[in-house]
This record gives structure tokens, C-alpha cells and sequence, in this order.
């Protein structure tokens, strides 16, 4: 398939352990105060789990190594099964719709239709553009 990364190509990086923990921590941290919206208890459990990723991912972010390893391995199988899908869903419902009211309407607007009687397929610009000497030295 075309979402698979070839040889050659860099493998793919995850983020530092550290980072990895600190984001975890943070989101337990707002899955404990959510609640609080709602005028409801905290979850002690999820300050729990992220008081225990904010230790880990500040005094030994490489115990967290095999969990983001994993993570990014899950990530990796949703992107190969999302993206297939939400572009699927992308060109099914807006690409080719567009295409046959283009064509009910006999719209060309890339302009690839055959003209026999066109002498010339360059467009004239009228005022004709930049004078030649203002290309000079682009960068």
C-alpha cells in the first residue's frame, strides 16, 4: 500500500520519554479535574496516575520508554487505518461530487479541453505583466 514507508526512508522518530510522560501526566490531570465543571468530585485515581508519569517523566524518563514505544506503534495503526478511510470519505463526498457538477455544468476550469480552432493555448495577460528587468536578481 502506499502508506507503507519505503527502505530508504528514515525510520520513524517518536518523542522523548520525558515529553511523552509530561503530556500523559497533564492529560490524567485534566481527566481528574474535568469533573469539576460539572460541580462533581475530583477522580483521585487519574491524580494518581498523573502524579506517577510526572515522577517517572522527571526523575526516570526511561522507564517510560516500552509505553511510548507502544504508543507510537498504536499511532502508527490508526494512521494506517483513519487516513485510508478519511480520504476515502474526502473523495467521495466533495472531489468527485465537484467533478460530475463540473461536467453537468461543461465547466472547464484547468482549461484541458481540445480546441481546433484556438491558434494558441498561452493566455494573454492584459496589462501584459512585470517588465522583464524587474526579474532580475530574485534573491
Amino acid at each position: 500500500m502506499h502508506e507503507h514507508t519505503p527502505r530508504h526512508a528514515s525510520p520513524i522518530q517518536s518523542s522523548s520519554d520525558r515529553s511523552f510522560g509530561l503530556v500523559f501526566a497533564a492529560v490524567f490531570l485534566i481527566i481528574a479535574l474535568y469533573p469539576l465543571l460539572h460541580a462533581a468530585g475530583v477522580r483521585l485515581w487519574a491524580i494518581a496516575v498523573s502524579g506517577v508519569f510526572l515522577l517517572l517523566a522527571l526523575f526516570l524518563p526511561h522507564v517510560l520508554a516500552p509505553a511510548n514505544r507502544l504508543w507510537t506503534k498504536f499511532g502508527l495503526l490508526l494512521h494506517n487505518i483513519v487516513s485510508p478511510i478519511a480520504l476515502g470519505i474526502l473523495f467521495f463526498l466533495v472531489v468527485t461530487p465537484t467533478g460530475l457538477l463540473l461536467r453537468f455544468f461543461k465547466k472547464d476550469p484547468l482549461r484541458l479541453r481540445f480546441d481546433s480552432a484556438a491558434a494558441s493555448y498561452w493566455i494573454k495577460r492584459d496589462p501584459p505583466g512585470p517588465a522583464a528587468d524587474s526579474l532580475k536578481n530574485q534573491f
